[in-house]
This record gives structure tokens, C-alpha cells and sequence, in this order.
């Protein structure tokens, strides 16, 4: 008796049907509901109390209880079919479907027991985080003596600035906590999660010990599985983390002392990473980085410019291993995918007579070694979950469906692993492989149909699917939509692979032989260069990224305009001139070109004379010289700021550098302003503190081959328009640096197209005094460049003497230091000047000349975020304040209590004693267009025209 084939088995030339056939019916969902059933329930029972936990899965029992009996009667109970049917493509009739029938009741309870699966095993994972005494030693800070298991490769942290230190880097792992030995003496047998950071506190004083880099080594050289004992510092994770019972600080001037040796499976897993490592030191910088990285996973070369770049075009999936590594894995085994469960597969596999399930058992052992050398990251274990249910069905003969084998694998790692249900990693891995086999079909169907080769096609759609998914969660995490990540993944792809196939066999090679490994190596060194080019050349784009609301608003917010763009996207396929239209805006807002850029957005304004660029917490000014020319002065604490801030100025050469002083948030981001442009000379302060930066300083003068030399007092330099003069440090800074390099900061006063402007570096009151001393003809400026970010120790005879028309502050939005202070800012606008600082106003151009200064800021923000009703009851309370101030004062400009303030917390100078400030004409004040840059912020007629408003303040 024969039966009809299934509708995706129809164009089959077997009558067994296709072994990988294409499904053009809907795709199978079953299993999704259960898994993330699982995932949802594992996400919310990792932080919720034990009990809530307990009670939640009672309840789910009970009601999975009753839909499995009401199932089980219904099931009972159901007529044959009936008459009620519909007809289906093949002819057959279907029954029509009921709401809550058997099947229901049955997938119901399917899910709920999933839940409670999924939940129990979170509960019972996230106790591991409270059990045993360490979380309560954590609390008191206390010192133990700590035996571990490591559980995770040490790896370097990226150096931080942090206030005016470059902090250095920590060596990190995670580890289990088996034995703890108080401070009472008393000892403990437990096994308790744990983040170790080993920080090296004498790196410079190590004596006849051995040297920082090899203490580090040895540390470095930890494997998973090894058995340590370590003195360290507890204290708890912050912010509260779950997954972590403490943070152990350790120090690393000490090695480690090791009580048991890895595992056998884990030392040939190091030898292996360690062996591509060595085959791959004689390659180009970036090779040598990245190669590791793309085979196994191991960044620990990367340095942090290529990070940066990799992130910016959306490339950093690459470094972590995914499916696709495991994937050319498997098809050098067992041939193309489409072929994989017939006789006729090609591959490694028939060369070597195996059978299809000798096939799938060589193909798992593969999978797991994978997992075992690249370690068990989140997308390593979906990649590896997906693989094996892949070679089972080929084992047991029955056809693939990827789609629930993605499902069963979620499903089995959530239960396997409770914390991959908070893993960023784990969910873009999961999203990107479910838009590959989702939309990317559909996608590159659609692009085949406008006559675009097949392979180009599914290419492109599944680049572009994969990124569709993935972009709002990246926003989630990082704030910012990246433009380029098509087109790189695209260019990139083609250096994949190679690179994958020969790395991967160099890492086979390099344990048996080191010459065939390195040989090997050199060859993957040529596509791995390949994409590390296109990953630099895409993030120097101006327009690589930009930014975008964060948090899970934004990326719900991105989620829907991706929804819309796709609708969109479908129908303008259908014209190709709106595709060109498209294709040609993309590349000018990517490209940027300057005067498009100055039209579109205003920035650069024309005839700019000064910039203080927005750096974060740290200096970076820019003074303008001429046709993409500048003097730049200080370079803030991060290359990609000062680098972007040029960018859009435009400005390709640089004459000279002037380094105020040697602290890290004014010298750190030197390279960014070295990046791509002609720099003649970098000029520094006299006193070389601290001495790491100056030598960080002159080390990355001398990679770009630029001289660096001190300022002198008395120094004038000219530069087209531009002239200034260095007033600030003396010769001999040993008894004028008494703050420290703060206090030996280059002074520097500049004059350009009329303005003057004085910028005081982080000089503090006893330099600033001694610099008035010194300077007795020291003229009132138009522009001052507050010292040291705005603080509160200022010398305020120094501010009255220069009388600044305008004062700008460069500082970094929620700094922990109170920059700028109130006080500060309350005695500058007392003394007339506008204040514009860069943590709410963004970039601040100052444009003009004496007669007519002016100034514009990038973009006006804010630090705090309001809610609407906070703002509404604010606006009431505003208009109540004016109208009773009009009731009592009439037309005063101000409330008779905000006189008296004023007056208490900063007592005005005798009027004899102050000095005259020379002030233009009042039809030449100014040009502030905005209510809100009005100085007078507490005046009751804000609502009236901003020139009567003036009128009336002054």
C-alpha cells in the first residue's frame, strides 16, 4: 500500500523523500515555546528567593497536573473525526482546529513542566552563590586564606584611566572556592563561586625577585581544573551578581602556590593553544593577535586599538568562536551539509571507510574537543549542542530539522547551565543561528528573484539577518548602532575560512611538528591581516557608528524601527533608482565629507577659533591655525575621543602638541591624535611625573617618529594666525610644583583674530598665585580654560584679574569628583562670564572676535534623567514662584532671598579693591540665543524677549 509524500518531500528523486530537504511548508515550532518556557524561568529564578521559587513550581506542577488529565479524558472522549474539515494542498481533508483540544492541553503542560524544570535548576545553581561562610565573610571584608579551583583562563583587563592614573592592568579568572581558612583559624570545605583579581602592587620594585612580566606569566600559565592556594582580600561583587559569592583579591608579586595539577584533558588543551601561540610570533602585529583569537578564541593579544575597530563594525563575533568554526570543522569531516546523510557524502569520512554512524562518533568527539580547547563559552556550548543533535540524526538515519535541534539544544543548555539564561553572549548566539535558518531563506530568496547570483545572495542575507536580530541587543549593552557591519562581515567572509582551515591545522601541527605548525600559521597569516584591515579601515570611517538610546528601551525602540525598515526595505526593493538613492545616502552619511557635514549638522561652525572637545574627564582643546591646521593642547584620556573630535574638525596636520602635564586623562589618548595625521612636534611640561606616562609619552613619540621636547617660560610661538606664549611652569619646577605635576602645568596665553584666551591646564591655587606673582601685566581675557576641570580650588584674585567674558570647563559627565564645583561656577558668572562645560553642552566652539564673541556647543545634554511628572510639577512650581515674586517685588529681577544667598556664600571684594574690567559696548555683548544660556538662571521674567531680559538683569 503506498502513501502520498509529504509536500517537502514531493521534488525528491528518492521515493524515501530528501535527506535535507527544503521546507516550503511553516517551520517547526514545537519545541520553541518549551525552551523558552526554560530560558525565561531559569532569567527571573536566578534572583528571586528560594521560597517564591519553590511555591512558583508547586503551582506549575499542579496545572500541568490537571492539562495532562483533562488531556487524557478529552483524548478519551473525542469523537472520530468529523466532517468539519478543511482541504490541503495534497488533497487531503484536515480536521479543523479546536481551541484547548488534547494537543493543547498536552504542549500546555509541556511548557509548564519545562518552566519548572528550567527553574529548579536555576534555584539550585544560584543556592552554589549563597552556601557556605565565604558570602558572609565578604560582607566584613576579611582577609582568608583560600584554596581554588580555576575555573576560567586568566585573562589581562584593558588599562583604565581613573581620575589622573592610568590604572594598570588586573589578571582575572573565575574559580571555585573549596577550602576557606578564616581569620579565626577556622577551616571550611565548600565549593562556592568566586571572581579572583590579582593585581601586581610593586611593579616597579621587584628587586632581584623576578620581573613583573614573568610574575604575570605564571599567573597567566593557570589552566582550568588546576588547585591553588592564595592569601587574599574578600569583598562583595559590585554590583550584586548572582552568579559570584565574593571577589577575591589577590596579590601578583607573588606566584601562585599550586596544590593539584590540571586535568590530563586540560593540559592537552593548553599545549595545543599554547603551540598556535608559538607558531604564530613571527607574524605581523595584527596576525600574531588575531589568529588566536579566530581559532580558539583567545584574545589575550589583542590589543585594545583592534578591539575597538573589531567593535565598531560589528566584527567581534569573529573572535568569539561560534558555529561557523565548528561548522568548517565538521565539513572538512563529513563534506557539505546537503550531502551529509547519504552514501555519496564527500569529505574526510568515505576517504577513511566510515560509516554514517562512524561518522557521527568522530564527528561528536571532534565537537567535544572543540568545546575542551576553545572553552566552554556560551556560544561554544550552542554551537556544540546544536552540532551533536546534527550527527545524531545522521547516526540514527532520521531526517535533519535545524530549527528544533536549535530549540532541544536551548533547552538542554538552560537546564545543563542555569547562567546561560543571563548571558548576553549565549542570547546573540542563539539570535543570530535563529535568523539564519529563519530569515535568511526567506531573504536571500527575495534578493535571487531581483537577479542577484545565488551565492552573493545568501551571503548577504544571512550578514544582514544576523545583524537585524543581534543590533538591539548590542544597543542594550553598548549604546550604539553601527552602520558598517554588512558590508565588513561581508568582505571579511571571505578571509574566514581560510584563515579558520589553516589555523586550525596549524593548531594540529604544533605539538608534533613546530615547523610544519609555523609554516602553516604564515599562511593563515595572510587573510587574518586581511580582516584585521578591514575592521581598522571600516571603524576609521567617520560615520562607522553612531550613537543610540541604551538600555532595553532603546533597544526595544531600535527592535520596531528595524521592524518598519524591513517593511520598508521589501518595497523598495521593487525600484531601483530608490535603491541607488538609498545606497548613495549611506555612503555620505558613513563617509561624512565635511561640507555636507557643516551643512547637515552646523558642526564644524565656520571661522571656529577654539574647540574644546568633549573627551570625557580630561582636557583636549584644539586651537585653529589655518586650512586643516591646528595646535593641540592636551589629548584626554582616550584615543577614539581626540581622534573623532579631529575628524570632524578636519584637521590633518598638527605642528605641534602641548602636553600640559604628564597626568594620564591629558596624555592617554595621544595616539588618537597621531592617527592619520602630519604632527611636526609634541612639546611637554618640564617636570617629568609620574614617570610611567612621560615614558608612555615618549615612547609613542618615538613609534611615530615625532620629537618631543619641554616647554620654556617666556616662550613664544606663532603659528598663522595663531600666537601664544608659554607662562607657566618655571625653569626650575622643584620648588613651584608643589602640588605635584599638577602645579607644573603649561600655561599657555593665546591670541587669535583678536581674542585672548588663557588656558591654566590643572594648575592649583599656589601655582596659580605664583603665576599672577610672576605676571603682574597680566591683561583681562576673553576666554579662559578653567584649571583642573572646574574644581573647587581656584585662587580667586587670579579670576578677578583676568575678568574671562566666556569660561569653558572640559569635564566628564557623572565624574566622582564633583567637577565642576558649585562654587566655582557660582564665582565665575558672578564675575559676568558665560560658563559652558562639556559633560552637559557637548563640544564648545568659540567663534568671533573681541567684538563679537560667541560660542556654540555640539549638543546640549543632560546628566540626570527626569521623569514627566518631576518635569510638570517643576513647570507649576515655576510659574506659582514668578507670579508671587511679580505680586511682591513688582519688577524685581530677582527674589530678595536669592540676593541674600548670593551674598552669604561669597562676600563681594571691597570695591576699592577691585580691579577694573574693561568692557565692550553693550550693543556688542554677547550673542547668548538661547534662554536657557541666560546667566541670570533665577530670574522671574525668563518668559520675556532674551534682549529685554538682559536689559533687565544688568
Amino acid at each position: 500500500m503506498t502513501t502520498e509524500r509529504a509536500t517537502v518531500h514531493a521534488a525528491a528523486a528518492s521515493p524515501h523523500g530528501a535527506s535535507d530537504p527544503r521546507q516550503e511548508g511553516p517551520a517547526d515550532l514545537r519545541i520553541v515555546a518549551p525552551a523558552l518556557a526554560a530560558w525565561v524561568a531559569a532569567a527571573v529564578a536566578l534572583g528571586a528567593p528560594g521560597a517564591v521559587v519553590a511555591s512558583a513550581c508547586a503551582v506549575a506542577v499542579v496545572l500541568a497536573a490537571v492539562a495532562l488529565r483533562r488531556a487524557a479524558g478529552r483524548r478519551r472522549a473525542e469523537p472520530e473525526p468529523a466532517p468539519e474539515t478543511s482541504p490541503t494542498s495534497s488533497g487531503h481533508h484536515r480536521l479543523a482546529p479546536r481551541p484547548w483540544s488534547a494537543g493543547s492541553l498536552v504542549a500546555a503542560a509541556a511548557v509548564l513542566l519545562c518552566a519548572v524544570a528550567g527553574a529548579a535548576s536555576a534555584a539550585l545553581h544560584a543556592a552554589d552563590a549563597r552556601r557556605g561562610p565565604l558570602p558572609s565573610w565578604a560582607q566584613r571584608y576579611a582577609h582568608l586564606t583560600v584554596e581554588l579551583e580555576v575555573t576560567g583562563d586568566p585573562r589581562m583587563t584593558r588599562p583604565k584611566v581613573r581620575g589622573s592614573q592610568r590604572m594598570p592592568p588586573s589578571l582575572v579568572f573565575t574559580a571555585d572556592v573549596v577550602r576557606i581558612t578564616g581569620p579565626d583559624g577556622s577551616v571550611t570545605a565548600t565549593r562556592t563561586p568566586a571572581l579572583v583579581i590579582a593585581q601586581q602592587q610593586n611593579a616597579e620594585k621587584h628587586g632581584g625577585q623576578d620581573s613583573p612580566a614573568t610574575q604575570r606569566g605564571r599567573w597567566l600559565g593557570l589552566l582550568p581544573s588546576t588547585r591553588i592556594r592564595v592569601a587574599a582580600r574578600a569583598a562583595p561583587p559590585m554590583p550584586p551578581d548572582v552568579q559570584i559569592a565574593a571577589v577575591l583579591r589577590v596579590s601578583a608579586d607573588t606566584p601562585p602556590r599550586r596544590v593539584a595539577e590540571p586535568s590530563a584533558l586540560q593540559r592537552m588543551a593548553g599545549s595545543l593553544r599554547a603551540g598556535l601561540r608559538d607558531a604564530t610570533d613571527g607574524l605581523s602585529p595584527d596576525a600574531r593577535a588575531l589568529l588566536p583569537g579566530l581559532v580558539v578564541g583567545d584574545t589575550s593579544r589583542v590589543p585594545p586599538d583592534l578591539d575597538d575597530a573589531f567593535r565598531a563594525t560589528d566584527l567581534t563575533h569573529l573572535l568569539a568562536v561560534s558555529g561557523s568554526n565548528l561548522t568548517i570543522v565538521l565539513a572538512l569531516l563529513v563534506g557539505p551539509p546537503h550531502l551529509a546523510s547519504r552514501a555519496e557524502r564527500r569529505g574526510l569520512a568515505p576517504r577513511l571507510g566510515l560509516s554514517l554512524r562512524g561518522t557521527a562518533v568522530v564527528g561528536g568527539a571532534l565537537a567535544l574537543t572543540f568545546v575542551v580547547v576553545c572553552r566552554p563559552d556560551p556560544s561554544v556550548l550552542r554551537a556544540a549542542a546544536c552540532g551533536l543533535i546534527t550527527l545524531l540524526a545522521i547516526g540514527t538515519g532520521r531526517r535533519r530539522s535545524l530549527l528544533p535541534a536549535l530549540g532541544t539544544a536551548v533547552l538542554l543548555l538552560i537546564l545543563y547551565d542555569p547562567w546561560l539564561a543571563r548571558s548576553y553572549g549565549f542570547l546573540l548566539s542563539v539570535l543570530a543561528t535563529g535568523a539564519l535558518l529563519l530569515l535568511a531563506p526567506r531573504w536571500s530568496a527575495a534578493l535571487q528573484r531581483r537577479r542577484v547570483p545565488p551565492r552573493l545572495a545568501e551571503v548577504i542575507a544571512a550578514a544582514a539577518a544576523a545583524q537585524a536580530v543581534c543590533a538591539p541587543v548590542i544597543v542594550v549593552l553598548a549604546a550604539r548602532v553601527g552602520l558598517l557591519a554588512v558590508p565588513c562581515n561581508l568582505l571579511a567572509e571571505l578571509a574566514v575560512a581560510p584563515a579558520t582551515v589553516l589555523g586550525f591545522a596549524a593548531l594540529a601541527a604544533g605539538p608534533l611538528v613546530p615547523s610544519a605548525a609555523q609554516a602553516l600559521a604564515w599562511c593563515a597569516g595572510w587573510p587574518a591581516t586581511w580582516i584585521a584591515g578591514v575592521a581598522r579601515a571600516g571603524a576609521a570611517l567617520p560615520g562607522a557608528e553612531f550613537g543610540w538610546p541604551g538600555g532595553w528601551v532603546g533597544g526595544s525602540a531600535l527592535a520596531v524601527a528595524t521592524v518598519v525598515l524591513a517593511a520598508v526595505g521589501r518595497r523598495m526593493l521593487r525600484r531601483r533608482w530608490l535603491c541607488v538613492l538609498c545606497a548613495l545616502a549611506l555612503i555620505l552619511v558613513v563617509w561624512r565629507p565635511a561640507p555636507l557635514t557643516r551643512v547637515l549638522t552646523g558642526w564644524p561652525p565656520p571661522g571656529w577659533r577654539a574647540v574644546v572637545c568633549d573627551v570625557g574627564q580630561g582636557d583636549g582643546l584644539v586651537l585653529a591655525a589655518g586650512d586643516g591646521t591646528a595646535l593641540v593642547v592636551d589629548a584626554g584620556p582616550e584615543p577614539r575621543a581626540i581622534d573623532r573630535c579631529l575628524t570632524d574638525l578636519g584637521v590633518r596636520r598638527i605642528p605641534v602638541i602641548v602636553l600640559t602635564h604628564f597626568h594620564a586623562d591629558h596624555v592617554d589618548g595621544l595616539p588618537g591624535v597621531l592617527h592619520g595625521r602630519s604632527v611636526g612636534l609634541i612639546e611637554t611640561t618640564t617636570l617629568q611625573d609620574p614617570p610611567g606616562q612621560a615614558e608612555f609619552v615618549r615612547r609613542t613619540a618615538a613609534a611615530a617618529g615625532v620629537p618631543v621636547t619641554r616647554a620654556a617660560p617666556g616662550e613664544r610661538r606663532r603659528l598663522g594666525p595663531l600666537a601664544w606664549e608659554v607662562l607657566w611652569p618655571p625653569a626650575d619646577t622643584s620648588g613651584a610644583a608643589s602640588d605635584g605635576p599638577n602645579d607644573a602645568s603649561v600655561t599657555l596665553l593665546v591670541r587669535s583674530a583678536g581674542l585672548t584666551l588663557l588656558l591654566l591646564g590643572d594648575l592649583e591655587p599656589p601655582a596659580q598665585q605664583a603665576l599672577l606673582t610672576g605676571h603682574p601685566e597680566l591683561p583681562g581675557i576673553d576666554v579662559l580654560k578653567v584649571a583642573h576641570h572646574g574644581s573647587a580650588h581656584q585662587d580667586p584674585e587670579l579670576m578677578r584679574r583676568v575678568a574671562p567674558r566666556l569660561a569653558v570647563i572640559s569635564v566628564g559627565a557623572d565624574n566622582p569628583y564633583g567637577h565642576p564645583a558649585p562654587r566655582t561656577v557660582d564665582a565665575l558668572r558672578r564675575l559676568g562670564a558665560k560658563v559652558l562645560r562639556t559633560d552637559t553642552d557637548g563640544a564648545i566652539a568659540v567663534l568671533g572676535t573681541r567684538a563679537q564673541l560667541s560660542a556654540t556647543v555640539q549638543g546640549r545634554r543632560t546628566t540626570r534623567h527626569r521623569s514627566p511628572t518631576t518635569v510638570a510639577r517643576r513647570r507649576r512650581r515655576r510659574r506659582l514662584t514668578k507670579e508671587v515674586t511679580r505680586r511682591a517685588t513688582g519688577c524685581a529681577p530677582h527674589p530678595p532671598e536669592g540676593r541674600a544667598r548670593a551674598r552669604t556664600a561669597a562676600p563681594a571684594a571691597p570695591r576699592k579693591s577691585r580691579p577694573r574690567i574693561p568692557r565692550p559696548p553693550a550693543k556688542q555683548a554677547p550673542q547668548w540665543t538661547s534662554h536657557d544660556e541666560c546667566p541670570h538662571r533665577e530670574c522671574p521674567h525668563r518668559e520675556r524677549p532674551h534682549r529685554e531680559r538682559l536689559r533687565h538683569g544688568r
